[in-house]
């Protein structure tokens, strides 16, 4: 068991990476949010609002103006989805797919050289902590819609 102080400490260093992170997309003229959805749908494909409403945790009425600016930007194109003709999915165009491919070589090319400024075995233990981290990601996911109970480790 992890003592509660642990646990915020890990919270409030995943949340400053995630920022520091998401900052190295404004290169492009976009906000965090906007680049985040500009990656699951050029990496996934054309997704369904609802479908990407909840990968990227938003509200509907805010994915809306978020995927409406990329559109306008020339991004992001919507498409009728094939089995409801009430429904909408978003697809990458061509740019929106290259100006995805710069902000995920930005932000690898940063924590590559940020890594390369540690000490080698500060940057060889983050490295070797990775499966661990994608656990604790898939945890997290499957735990969202799970309440708090009594006595759970979660802080």
């Amino acid at each position: 068991m992890v003592d509660a102080d642990t646990v915020a400490r890990l919270r409030v260093v995943i949340g400053r990476l995630a920022r520091e992170l998401n900052a190295t997309a404004t290169g492009e003229g976009l906000t965090p949010t906007q680049a985040s959805v500009l990656g699951l749908v050029s990496g996934r494909g054309p997704l369904g609002m609802a479908e990407l409403a909840g990968l990227e945790g938003l509200n509907p009425t805010m994915l809306s103006r978020v995927v409406g600016r990329l559109d306008e930007l020339g991004l992001v194109r919507r498409l009728p989805d094939p089995a409801d003709a009430r429904a909408v999915r978003a697809d990458a165009t061509p740019e929106g797919r290259e100006v995805h491919e710069r902000i995920r070589a930005q932000r690898t090319r940063v924590v590559s050289q940020c890594l390369d400024r540690l000490p080698e075995e500060s940057a060889r233990t983050l490295l070797q902590a990775l499966p661990a981290l994608e656990l604790l990601v898939d945890e997290l996911r499957s735990t969202k819609a799970v309440p708090d109970q009594p006595g759970s480790r979660r802080g």
